[in-house]
């Protein structure tokens, strides 16, 4: 879900009505903090929720993570993918390499693509067809100028205090941050929250539905559980079997497969 070097204008085109809609919404369901929290607020500089331009392609970064050597911000890693918008396996679909350049909103240079999932699962020869559909993760190093003044909290909501590794359940309430470029920098429709509906393949991925939806350019933008933890990662805007819903990437699975292929010692940073 990046506006994709492929087909950013289709999808600017289908999604800016679906955009306005959605606005509506969320004037009668506004997102909120946390009870008794107030809404934290934005901090300049690179943070979770910046933009992030893989060459072209805009997404949203989630959170911010370390191997104690280097700092990282999550992006999703079809952000770096060079196929259409429905190629969405990653041990099939093309990616841009390693070493990408990937610019990064409020940075004074630009980061490294330095994990891809999908590039992972494809150098292992992964079979597992949940990993292969739902594991949508990759790391972008930050250039040392600019990890020296990273903030890990998420826009508005803060957090996160940990990663959620309990899973969801229907119902559930789910909180997130997309910061899509459709959105014309209105910032008020970035704070997003809702409920979880459903989890398949075996726990990689949850059905989520917020007001407003994720739309492209929210891909990768980071998803809260009710106790701050980090949940997942906005990976695909579904039309079935609930319209308007959002696939969210278990985070807690991903980061256990990163670690097993290449991304070391990598731990979350609590905001």
């Amino acid at each position: 879900m990046p506006a994709r070097r492929s087909a950013r204008r289709t999808l600017a085109a289908l999604v800016t009505g679906a955009a306005v809609a959605a606005g509506a919404w969320l004037a009668v369901a506004p997102a909120v903090a946390a009870p008794g929290d107030e809404p934290v607020p934005t901090a300049p500089g690179v943070h979770p929720g910046v933009q992030t331009r893989t060459d072209g392609a805009q997404c949203t970064s989630n959170f911010v993570f370390t191997d104690g050597v280097d700092t990282y911000l999550g992006q999703a890693a079809h952000c770096s993918g060079t196929g259409s918008p429905d190629q969405v396996d990653g041990c099939t679909a093309g990616s841009l390499p390693l070493g990408t350049p990937v610019e990064i909103a409020g940075a004074s240079r630009p980061g490294t693509l330095a994990y891809n999932s999908w590039l992972a699962m494809q150098d292992a020869g992964e079979s597992d067809p949940d990993a292969c559909a739902y594991n949508d993760f990759a790391l972008v190093r930050l250039d040392p100028a600019d990890a020296a003044a990273v903030t890990a909290a998420v826009p508005f909501f803060g957090g996160p205090t940990g990663v959620d590794i309990d899973g969801t359940r229907p119902g559930q309430i789910v909180r997130s941050y997309g910061n899509s470029e459709l959105r014309g920098g209105v910032t008020l429709l970035s704070p997003k929250i809702g409920t979880v509906v459903a989890t398949r393949g075996g726990g990689w991925s949850h059905d989520v539905l917020t007001a407003t939806p994720g739309i492209p350019g929210d891909s990768g933008s980071a998803f809260l559980s009710p106790d701050g933890t980090a949940l997942g990662v906005l990976s695909t805007l579904q039309f079935a079997p609930v319209p308007a819903s959002n696939g969210v990437s278990d985070l807690a699975r991903m980061l256990d497969y990163a670690r097993d292929h290449g991304a070391g010692e990598l731990r979350l940073v609590t905001g």
